[in-house]
Formats: C-alpha cells, structure tokens, sequence
C-alpha cells in the first residue's frame, strides 16, 4: 500500500506533463472539426456553386444578344413619334440635297457648253443686226449670254427705229440704254443660278440642330424611363439613348453633303459670273464698234 502512495504522485505528475504537452494543439482540433464535417452534405454545398456558374453566363449571353439587335433600322422604329419625324425630315431634305447636286450639274455643264458655242457664233457677227439674229437661234434659246446680245441689240434697233440718231449725237444715250437692257438680263440670271442655293446653306446651317433636338427630346424620354422602372442599368437605358444619337448622326449626314454643295457651287456660281462680266464687256464693245461704223 506504501509503494501504491508513492507511485500516485509520480502518477499524477506525469498526467499533469502530458496535458500541458497536448493543450496547444487542442484548439487546432477543434477548427479543423467543423472543415472536416463540412463536406458531410455536398449537394448543399455544391448547389450555390452551380447556381452562380449558371446565372452569369446567362446574363452576358442576354447581354450580348440584345447587342446585336441594335441596328440603325430597329432604333428607328424603337423611336419615339417626335424622333422620327425629325429624322424623317433630315432624310428628306438629304435626297433632296443630293437631287439638287444632280441638277445644278447638269445645269452648269449643259450652261457652258451652250455658252461657249454662242461665244463662237457671236464673234463672227458683222453687224448689230447679226448679233441679234444668232442671239435668237434656237440652239442657243435660254442661254443667259444669247439673252445679254439679244437685249442689247433689240434696243440698239428700236432706238433707229424711232428716228435717233444712234451713230450720231444719240450714240452715248443708245449705249447707255443698252447697257441697262444687259444689266436686268445679268440680274434675272443671278436669281436664276442661286436657285436651291438657299435650300443648302439653311440645310447644312440648321441640320445638326434639328438632328440635336431629337437627341435631346429622346434622351429626355430615356430618363424619364429610368424613373418609371426604378432601375439604373445600363441595358434597359442604352437603346433609348442609341435611338437619340441616331438623330444626330442623320443630321450631320445630311448637313454635312449640303455644305460642300452650297460651296461648290457658290465657286460655280462666281466662275460663271465673272465670265458674264468679261462677256458684257465683249459685247458693249461689239456695239460701240457697230455704231461708229454706222452698221
């Protein structure tokens, strides 16, 4: 029994030694418990997984096929009523634009070709009553420069008609008559090669302003949207904001053509004109001419 009391403290002891050796790994025992006990129900645990793998594909496959609807013709009809009048309108005056490009081209080749050919024709005239007989061919009916010698010649003759002496000391009054008929033939042709010139400068001055009117009044609608369905994504906002730039893009399509247009011809416009100056001169000179020779 004495033997049994000594060996208890040794006992004892040695259990003390080895729960202070085994105390610190306790608490890494006990965390690894619940990692170890997770994988007890793998379906829970592999469902949220799935669940996300799932959605976030989804939503950028939605994403990008909404994208792909997006073409100028689908946000056309997407829009609004006030958009697409806008954007009708500027389609409208674009064709017309590039109809009026077509015609003042032809206007000005079949202009200089018809003019050049009189130039010709009235350089070989002998006299006033020449000048006025190939002015009134029908080849060169309508051109601006026939008209000038037409006038010009038609009042030299119905002053000799009326008994002046238009070689004499009415010379001086039947030139300046004469030159005034020029003169209204010269101002009716610059009314005539202005016409439609009006049309492009307003065009290209106004278009991108009609065409931002649309941009706005749709942009406008596209907040208004925001509010309605309480959201902020940029999915749901981006068509409506993409119909209203569409409005824009119309308008420089069709402003931009008209000002290189009205520029061109406004050139066209002066070139001729400065050749009709030159001609006036010629022809002022042909009549002067005339009259001393008593022709």
């Amino acid at each position: 029994m004495r033997d049994n009391r000594k060996m208890n403290p040794l006992m004892a002891a040695l259990a003390a030694v080895i729960l202070m050796t085994a105390a610190p790994a306790l608490p890494a025992l006990a965390q690894e418990t619940p990692a170890a006990a997770a994988p007890a129900d793998p379906a829970a645990a592999a469902a949220p997984a799935a669940e996300a793998g799932t959605t976030a594909p989804t939503t950028l496959t939605d994403t990008m096929g909404e994208a792909d609807e997006l073409t100028p013709f689908t946000m056309f009809m997407d829009a609004t009523i006030v958009v697409k009048i806008v954007m009708i309108g500027l389609l409208l005056a674009s064709a017309f634009s590039w109809v009026l490009l077509l015609l003042k081209l032809f206007e000005f080749a079949n202009l200089n070709k018809v003019s050049n050919n009189f130039v010709e024709s009235f350089r070989t005239a002998k006299s006033i009553a020449d000048i006025g007989k190939i002015a009134g061919q029908e080849d060169f009916e309508g051109n601006p420069l026939a008209d000038m010698a037409a006038a010009a010649s038609q009042e030299v003759e119905l002053s000799r008609q009326a008994g002046l002496e238009v070689g004499g000391k009415h010379r001086e009054t039947t030139l300046m008559r004469a030159q005034n008929a020029v003169n209204a033939v010269q101002s009716s042709l610059s009314k005539r090669m202005s016409s439609g010139m009006q049309f492009l400068a307003s065009l290209g001055a106004s278009g991108p302003f009609v065409g931002l009117f649309g941009t706005v009044y749709g942009i406008m609608n596209s907040f208004i949207g925001i509010v309605k369905t309480q959201t902020t994504n940029l999915a749901s906002v981006a068509p409506g904001i993409a119909e209203a730039l569409l409005a824009t893009g119309i308008g420089l399509f069709a402003a931009i053509p008209a000002v290189i247009f009205y520029n061109y011809f406004q050139t066209r416009i002066g070139a001729y004109g400065a050749r009709t100056e030159g001609f006036i001169a010629e022809l002022m000179n042909a009549i002067s001419r005339q009259l001393d020779k008593g022709a």
